[in-house]
């Protein structure tokens, strides 16, 4: 059942992520989430999951580019380069 339950919920997160791009609605998700809440607090978790993985890759995919775009311009700038600066 886990991994059935996964399954739905890595589709419902990728789904909710194109919508959340889309429609520039960064905190769709939450209202997704209570929707799911509802109906079955095992998806609701699954889906969180899924929600924060993504958005934690994304967020380290961003971080590497801005990394590797100073790094070519100046490698001591990007040294001292963070995620939030």
């Amino acid at each position: 059942m886990a991994g059935f339950a996964t399954d739905i919920a890595d589709r419902l997160a990728q789904d909710t992520m194109e919508v959340m791009d889309a429609s520039g609605e960064d905190r769709l998700y939450v209202e997704v989430a209570a929707v799911l809440a509802a109906a079955s607090t095992t998806l609701e978790e699954e889906y969180l999951t899924c929600i924060r993985v993504r958005l934690a890759e994304r967020r380290a995919r961003e971080f590497l580019k801005m990394k590797t775009g100073a790094m070519a311009t100046d490698p001591a700038q990007a040294a001292r380069q963070t995620p939030d600066s």
